[in-house]
């Protein structure tokens, strides 16, 4: 077990270590040149989705669906937990280094969904599937087959098993904390919902994602909100720390500007997932006009995700008193509960409970679909979903009844290193196939079709899914 562990550190360092992270970030800068800067020039039009209602879904998964089954997977412990830690070892300025990664972020995310819809395919109950392994098999062709599978493989170990198994923990840890119920009866709550929505499939998954991610996000928004009204006058203080500390103007922590960059970088990119191709695969599911409109509204998601909620979590922290510059042995989750209690009393620490909860069970329904929709790239029998579910749920049960049972999932960080290597290197690839597509979405916008309509006809040399465009 100790030469697997070693094995597993060893591919951590070489991704997450030292080259990922930069890797991620010239790419995010170079797509969103490369685009014209396309996720600030389309930035009114992302929040269209959010109002109205969507002409030809009926019976399909909506864009604003699958914008909030990627919200709720990509909004999770670390926005509360995550950003505690990374201001705790970074100090203020990594909220300013956060933000850059979202916005050049969005530009990644934009991309790599809208290949995910250019290669959808229709699946036998009418709904879509897509995401970096089928359009590594339909856009770089059958010869690259095997990095699909590379790929599948990553995001079940990654998202489906590990990272369920974490959330359940987190789940279990603050019930526990603030409830003081018992793990057991914590664990078979969520076994039970998650049974209940996943075998739902992804219409329920959306359904259920399209109630409980507006009520997480606007109930925690509104908390701050609250919170940085009860302190305005302080607002342009923290706001002039942030920034001095971002350039090493103020040094807070150890390492000065280099640690405020190498936390707020870090956990930008492990909060809105952009480049790692787990977005992609329900960006797919969307029924569109057009591929872009979706890589539009999934910026949007990173958008939410890292720029709003994480933002609000850094608000409530460095707005309050029990943050203290250079203290780093203080929980993430603790020190947010503490500066909560801090700011409204003691009942906070209930709502927090309660945040966690609906964050975490939107990320386990979320890295359920993609642990589903991997497995399609190995067999589409119905059997192998069911014991996949049931694997799931076990999972969710055990991690949240255990606490030590999560020191199993060793693996998660380093297999989701090898899913941003792999997805990375095919965005990249295809990436002339997208500045196609999006330049015929811009020529339809200029022309006067609004929203733009994608025709396959257009694109008869790629290997799309006509019937997935009726």
């Amino acid at each position: 077990m100790e030469f697997i562990e070693d094995i597993f550190s060893t591919i951590g360092d070489l991704t997450w270590g030292w080259a990922l992270i930069p890797i991620l970030v010239i790419f995010g800068l170079f797509f969103t040149i490369a685009t014209d800067f396309v996720q600030f020039r389309f930035f009114k039009r992302m929040f269209r989705v959010l109002v109205g209602k969507q002409d030809g879904a009926e019976g399909h998964i909506s864009s604003r669906e699958a914008l909030f089954v990627s919200v709720g997977g990509r909004v999770g412990g670390g926005n509360i937990a995550g950003v505690a830690v990374a201001i705790t070892l970074g100090g203020p300025g990594a909220v300013f280094w956060m933000w850059v990664i979202a916005l050049v972020g969005m530009a990644t995310s934009l991309v790599e969904c809208t290949l995910a819809q250019i290669y959808k395919r229709t699946d036998e109950n009418g709904t879509y599937r897509g995401g970096p392994a089928q359009y590594i098999q339909h856009g770089l062709g059958r010869h690259y087959n095997w990095l699909a599978f590379i790929y599948a493989a990553s995001l079940i170990a990654a998202f489906a098993l590990g990272f369920n198994a974490f959330q359940g923990n987190t789940v279990a840890g603050a019930v526990k904390d603030s409830l003081g119920i018992d793990r057991l009866w914590t664990a078979l709550a969520l076994a039970v919902l998650t049974g209940v929505v996943v075998y739902g499939g992804i219409k329920r998954i959306a359904h259920v994602a399209d109630v409980i991610v507006p009520i997480m996000a606007i109930g925690y928004i509104g908390m701050a909100i609250l919170i940085i009204l009860f302190n305005i006058t302080e607002i342009p203080a923290v706001i002039s720390t942030i920034v001095k500390n971002a350039f090493g103007f103020e040094e807070a922590v150890g390492g000065g500007m280099g640690a405020a960059i190498a936390q707020g970088m870090r956990r930008g990119l492990f909060s809105n997932e952009a480049g790692l191709g787990s977005a992609p695969n329900v960006a797919a599911v969307a029924y569109v006009p057009h591929p872009v409109s979706q890589g539009i509204v999934q910026s949007l998601s990173v958008f939410i995700d890292t720029i709003i909620i994480c933002s609000c979590t850094a608000f409530m922290i460095l707005l309050g008193d029990v943050y203290v510059a250079g203290a780093e042995n203080v929980d993430g989750v603790v020190l947010t509960q503490k500066s909560l209690v801090s700011h409204v009393g003691e009942w906070a620490q209930y709502f927090l409970t309660a945040a966690i909860l609906l964050f975490a069970f939107s990320s386990i329904i979320y890295n359920y679909y993609l642990g589903e929709n991997a497995l399609t790239v190995f067999t589409e029998a119905p059997l192998s979903r069911h014991v996949l579910r049931i694997f799931i749920i076990g999972l969710v049960f055990i991690g949240s009844s255990a606490p030590g049972a999560t020191s199993v999932f060793f693996f998660s960080d380093p297999m989701m290193g090898i899913l941003a290597l792999v997805n990375l290197l095919a965005i990249m690839l295809l990436f002339p196939v997208c500045l196609r597509v999006l330049r015929d979405f811009k020529d339809q916008l200029n022309e006067g079709t609004d929203p733009p309509k994608f025709d396959p006809k257009k694109f008869r040399d790629l290997d799309i899914d006509a019937s997935a465009w009726k």
